[in-house]
């Protein structure tokens, strides 16, 4: 019997488990298994906030609608002057009216308006009543029953208060019953803009519509009043201010005149007090442009005189511009040309003393003489029309000096007049600006005009604003599933025990057998699938978990099985008990062996002796034969542990077991072994290790997840083959959607209804 390769079934099957995706019904489930805390979470949500929305004070609203501009500058920069102070320029402006509107100061004013500040309340609707906090009232009925618990105990009565009170915030210039009236005003008040214009509405709310609709109207009112207010007496401020400088600016404007009038009679300045230019800086200019212009041109000349020179140096004055342009040395050279040309053809038919040869050199003679006067004639011109440019310039310069000094002294004169009249100019149109600003100020402050209109005045409401049942009952569902839900998912990820199917195989990776349903063990603690009494779904169950083994296990010969669990109580011993039965009653020769060394029990669930055993076979104490006997079930036999021994996992790691083992296989076709749990000592591990598989038994709602998973580390350490999974003791009857993705619902009211007609 040799240790089965894993199985690559199970390494996919942990693989797809482990990636497995959530659907809505797993959600479902987790709020109905946790339906014990939800649905009183639920109900105590709902049912508090549903009956403190019955029975709240109506509160009535009753609103306002004002139409608010900036005001066009009447005052120029000096009104602007004043409303910058107050900060009423752009959006900032409308900000400043919405908090002028919810003042302390313009609350005050309506409060004397509506003579409120002896009135015993404000309106004459009910008293707000308290409202009902759900953990409030679960924490006032805690501390109640403490308080009731402890009230035997005392000897002097309730302990004296040690809260502080603390005294009422009082604004400045205010009493206390002033504040306190003025804030309780400003409770019910609020503004509200509309984004998309100057319309704002003026909103109040209280338990008596008669007094929302007054308080309303009433703070417009003090607000009207209160701009109006405020323009007048920016008008008389500025009046006052206008008149004062006004009267200055007249001293400052006459003594501004007279010196003008005094400077101009000493310095003979009436030309320039009529504005014409003075001849002596227009002069200035014109010697300045001349100046420019000359020695432009004494520039040029000398440029070309330079080239001239150099070209008369070289040997090319010939082909100067100048000498090329003139029309007569051009005749010139060309008569040179025709007396050479006939020069060369008399050479050829006389010699140099014949006479015509003589007639002929002296003609040449005379034609370069001639050519050479008229060039320097060209020469002389050039040379002296940059002298007279030179000259010009000269002149022009001495003169443009002698000017410059006759227009600064000219120009020191003009400087002090224009400073002169300036002033005269500026001290004018000051005073003008400040007359004609004192004229319209007057205007202004004797016109009672606001920038602000109503536009609707408030109306009595036609019903409270508060409470809407229907708005606050659907809240109270909502808020209610909220928190029960949260409940529910905190309560799930609170509990680490393993639940479901999905749970066991996320946290195992290994194939899921099956699921054993819960049996009362109160008539019988040792469940068989073969008795009567039990229902039909606890051996059915069996059955499914015989046949998943039997698939999983494909190796020829005998195949052991060793079924243990991470800890104590899970219900292994059953377990292996059950699928030792069940795979007898498939025709399978089949021996169970209690391997539990420690606390057996299979010979509890069969009945007998514990000895002869397991242990007494492996210790020599008795022969293989002696241990083993046959059961009631066809095809099944026992063997118990025997005698509880002080070294059990030394014997199960013995040769003496591994040949014993072997030994089966010529006798049955399973053997399957009731081993201790894993977590507990080192048994399960040893005998797994020389096994053909192992069935890992968890109890439902019992095993945590922690433990499940350092269990099956530790078997897989021990290079144990893990078959597959059993969740047992599953309660069908309390978590039927819990399994449903394994047992339809159908089937599982089926199973229940079979067990309790038996």
């Amino acid at each position: 019997m040799k240790l089965a390769e894993r199985s690559p079934v199970a390494s996919t099957s942990r693989t797809e488990s482990v990636g497995e995706e959530k659907h809505i019904w797993d959600y479902v489930r987790v709020v109905y298994k946790r339906r014990w805390i939800a649905i009183p979470a639920l109900l105590l949500v709902f049912g508090t906030m549903t009956f403190n929305s019955m029975r709240e004070t109506p509160i009535y609203r009753s609103q306002a609608q004002l139409l608010i501009e900036k005001d066009a500058p009447t005052v120029a920069r000096l009104d602007q002057m004043f409303q910058s102070q107050d900060g009423w320029s752009g959006d900032s402006f409308y900000q400043t009216q919405f908090r002028i509107l919810q003042s302390r100061t313009l609350a005050k004013r309506t409060i004397d308006s509506m003579n409120l500040w002896d009135a015993p309340r404000l309106g004459n609707g009910p008293e707000p009543k308290s409202r009902i906090s759900p953990t409030g009232l679960v924490w006032g009925m805690v501390d109640g029953a403490v308080s009731l618990a402890k009230a035997p105990f005392r000897k002097d009565g309730p302990a004296p208060s040690t809260e502080t009170v603390k005294p009422e915030q009082v604004e400045a210039g205010e009493s206390a019953a002033q504040s306190a009236r003025i804030s309780q005003f400003l409770g019910g008040l609020s503004i509200v803009p509309d984004p998309k214009s100057k319309l704002v509405e003026v909103r109040y709310t209280s338990t008596d519509p008669q007094f929302a609709v007054a308080a309303a109207n009433a703070v417009v009112a003090s607000y009207i009043k209160d701009s109006l207010d405020f323009k007048v007496n920016t008008s008389k401020e500025a009046g006052d201010f206008l008149s004062e400088r006004l009267a200055e600016q007249r001293k400052a404007l006459d003594a501004s005149e007279a010196a003008l009038q005094k400077f101009k009679e000493q310095n003979g300045t009436v030309s320039i007090a009529d504005g014409t230019s003075s001849i002596a800086v227009q002069r200035l200019t014109d010697l300045n442009g001349a100046l420019i212009k000359a020695r432009t041109e004494r520039i040029n000349k000398e440029a070309l005189y330079n080239q001239l020179t150099s070209m008369q140096a070289a040997g090319t004055i010939e082909t100067f511009p100048a000498v090329l342009a003139n029309d007569y040395i051009q005749g010139l050279k060309t008569n040179l040309g025709q007396v050479q040309r006939e020069q060369a053809q008399l050479s050829e038919r006389y010699g140099q003393n014949h006479p015509e040869m003589t007639k002929v050199n002296s003609a040449v003679e005379a034609a370069n003489a001639k050519l050479k006067v008229e060039i320097g004639k060209v020469v002389q011109g050039v040379n002296s029309e940059y002298r007279a440019a030179m000259a010009q310039e000269q002149s022009l310069q001495s003169a443009l000096n002698s000017q410059r000094g006759e227009a600064i002294g000219q120009n020191r004169t003009d400087i002090a007049y224009q400073v002169l009249k300036r002033e005269a100019d500026s001290n004018r149109e000051v005073y003008e600006s400040l007359l004609n600003q004192t004229k319209e100020t007057g205007i202004t402050g004797e016109r009672r005009a606001t920038n602000v209109r109503v536009i609707d005045p408030a109306e009595l409401p036609r019903g409270p604003i508060s409470p809407n049942l229907r708005a606050d009952m659907t809240f109270a569902l909502v808020a209610g599933l909220v928190l029960a839900i949260g409940l529910a998912f905190g309560f799930e990820y609170l509990d680490n025990r393993i639940k479901s199917p999905q749970e066991l195989k996320a946290h195992l990776g290994i194939p899921f057998l099956g699921m054993v349903p819960v049996v009362t063990l109160d008539k019988d603690p040792n469940p068989l699938m073969d008795k009567a009494a039990l229902p039909q779904n606890f051996s059915e169950a069996f059955k499914s978990i015989r046949t998943n083994v039997l698939f999983s296990s494909a190796e020829e010969g005998t195949r052991s099985i060793v079924v243990t669990s991470a800890g104590p109580g899970e219900g292994k011993s059953v377990v292996a008990s059950n699928l030792a039965m069940a795979l007898a009653q498939a025709g399978q020769r089949v021996l169970l062996i209690d391997a539990d060394m420690r606390r057996p029990r299979v010979h509890e669930i069969f009945g007998g002796d514990q000895e002869p055993g397991l242990s007494n076979v492996l210790s020599g104490n008795a022969k293989a034969s002696e241990g083993i006997r046959k059961s009631t079930t066809a095809g099944l036999w026992l063997m118990p542990a025997g005698h509880i021994p002080p070294n059990p996992a030394e014997l199960l790691g013995s040769r003496r077991y591994t040949d014993f083992i072997k030994s089966l296989s010529l006798h049955f076709d399973w053997v399957v072994l009731d081993t201790p749990p894993v977590m507990v000592v080192a048994d399960s591990s040893i005998v797994a290790n020389q096994s053909s598989g192992v069935v890992f038994v968890v109890r439902a709602d019992h095993t945590s997840r922690h433990a499940v998973k350092a269990a099956v580390e530790q078997l897989e350490a021990a290079n144990a083959h893990l078959i597959g999974s059993v969740l047992n003791r599953v309660d069908l009857v309390r978590n039927p959607y819990y399994y449903s993705a394994y047992y339809r619902k159908d089937y599982a009211k089926y199973y229940v209804a079979a067990g309790s007609g038996r």
